[in-house]
């Protein structure tokens, strides 16, 4: 979403915002379907907010000091380069889970989302979603409940701190609000009837055409 609202000419520190307040709301409905169909580990979603909140804190000072210039400068190549990145590793790694991570490493994974979150939006269904994919023993379709759920948490934190800065188009986030949840409720009937090869092609194709695609437009702008 927030490359798309940069794309339609919204500054991008306001698409960042505006998309948080988005992604809470959207999240919400998400995440309960998710959770009544039994796909969320909610272990891994608290151990990763337990990191964020620190995160947030030091992403909002951030957001203070550094020239508001430089930051809309940057943080569409940013996110580019992060879709891109996880979508191509997501190929090569996906199916081999050999190693797994330890439980406390995920509040350090939750540290370094979070502020990547709070700087550019992305992160809890990206990053968070690579790990749990290549590293754990989660089936797909919790890979997906769980990051919606920790994104619930986080955009709230997110779209705060951002509210606070004045980066929230409010009447915008309702219109994207309003087209979007029947698309949550049918994306989650789907996503209990693909199945689990399906599903990861899915994400990671997806991710990777939306990076290419916010790289095309950044140089096409230059």
């Amino acid at each position: 979403m927030t490359p798309s609202l940069i794309f339609l000419g919204v500054e991008p520190l306001i698409a960042v915002g505006t998309d948080l307040l988005y992604a809470f709301i959207t999240k919400i409905f998400g995440s309960f379907f998710h959770k009544r169909n039994g796909n969320v580990n909610f272990n891994i979603a608290f151990r990763l907010f337990l990191g964020s909140l620190p995160a947030i804190i030091f992403g909002t000072f951030l957001l203070e000091v550094i020239n508001r210039e430089v930051l809309n400068k940057y943080v569409t190549l940013i996110l580019a380069l992060v879709l891109i990145i996880s979508s191509i590793i997501s190929f090569y790694k996906g199916k081999s889970r050999n190693k797994k991570l330890n439980n406390n490493v995920f509040v350090l994974i939750g540290f370094l989302v979070g502020l990547i979150i709070q700087l550019t939006s992305v992160g809890a269904g990206v990053i968070v979603g690579f790990v749990l994919l290549n590293f754990t023993n989660l089936h797909p379709k919790e890979v997906v409940g769980t990051t919606i759920f920790y994104g619930v948490l986080i955009a709230l934190l997110g779209c705060l701190s951002h509210a606070t800065l004045g980066n929230v188009d409010y009447l915008l986030a309702l219109y994207l609000i309003v087209g979007t949840i029947p698309g949550v409720y049918l994306g989650t009937c789907l996503n209990s009837k693909v199945p689990k090869e399906i599903l990861r092609k899915i994400i990671i194709i997806s991710i990777l055409i939306i990076g290419i695609v916010m790289v095309v437009r950044v140089f096409g702008s230059i």
